[in-house]
């Protein structure tokens, strides 16, 4: 970011930094997570179909969609101006921003924050997936755990917005001499240990909570709640996606496909136990490479996630 003009006021620099679309995009951040808490609030004390918890959920959502639909906007504007194409509809539904129009947003933060303060380039294209799911949980009946990515996703965001932009806009680091390393604040320095340290680790609770979130709409549609097919179908397309482009998805389906050949190949495991957990690892390999969409894309590519050095 680069530093505020000289002789504004910290006021002045607040009200030019709220008229930005990337202010508008902490803001959707910041409303999420205060409508989860309220909802959670609800939530545990057994009042979640009050008033109040129904329009904090479906207010999480709306922000969410907006939050997300802000980056898409954005990320459309820029393919405009450099002449690309918008590509196909199979291409747009592997786009991570349109998915989470469904679920947000790395990509473009990282051109609005200092390189250094993400330390996302473990996973620069993960979690710009969600302005379209945000819209399916808003018109779904209410499912909790389908908030949880999103707060996990929105707190770093949110830190990282702080860091990077909010707290340089509040009190500008003083000059320093070229070559020098700026000053910067406790608190700001506070924010980068907490990302660094628990970004994987949240990032690998998020993918468990995906993972998690399948079956409990599996569970809904086998007692045939109200839409819980046609949820399923939506969901089940947008977690492949998921599989595909994160490799923290990836990482828990081997933890779990780990733990699920150590049961089988116990001596004491029953043979028909065995043989079903075989059946299922071939049903859902058959299933990934059936629904592998970069196949039907021509030219289409993985986004590739590195490893932050």
């Amino acid at each position: 970011m680069a530093p505020p003009p000289p002789g504004q006021t910290a006021q002045q620099r607040l009200i030019a930094l709220a008229q930005t679309l990337q202010f508008a995009w902490f803001a959707g951040h910041v409303t999420l997570l205060l409508c989860t808490v309220r909802y959670g609030l609800s939530y545990i004390t057994f009042n979640s179909a009050s008033r109040w918890a129904r329009f904090s959920y479906r207010t999480a959502f709306v922000a969410a969609a907006v939050t997300y639909g802000i980056v898409v906007f954005k990320g459309y504007r820029a393919r405009a101006k450099s002449g690309k194409g918008q590509g196909s509809p199979l291409q747009l539904i592997g786009d991570e921003n349109v998915q989470y129009l469904g679920k947000s947003c790395t990509t473009k933060l990282a051109s609005w924050l200092r390189p250094h303060d993400l330390e996302n380039k473990r996973e620069n294209n993960i979690l710009t997936f969600l302005p379209a799911m945000a819209l399916v949980w808003l018109f779904s009946r209410q499912m909790p755990l389908a908030l949880l990515p999103f707060t996990v996703y929105s707190i770093f965001h949110v830190a990282t917005y702080t860091r990077g932009i909010l707290l340089p806009t509040l009190q500008p680091p003083p000059v320093t001499p070229a070559g020098q390393k700026p000053a910067s604040s406790g608190l700001s320095d506070t924010i980068g240990r907490f990302v660094k340290e628990y970004y994987d680790a949240s990032m690998s609770l998020v993918a468990a909570l995906e993972l998690t979130l399948w079956f409990r709409i599996l569970g809904s549609a086998i007692i045939f709640q109200k839409g819980s097919w046609i949820l399923l179908v939506i969901y089940t397309v947008f977690l492949r996606t998921r599989i595909a482009q994160s490799t923290f998805v990836q990482g828990m389906l081997r933890q779990a496909g780990a733990r699920g050949d150590g049961f089988a190949n116990r001596q004491d495991a029953p043979p028909a136990a065995r043989q079903a957990w075989n059946q299922f690892k071939g049903i859902a390999k058959q299933a990934h490479d059936a629904t592998d969409v970069s196949r039907y894309i021509g030219g289409g590519q993985t986004p590739v996630q590195k490893k932050a050095s």
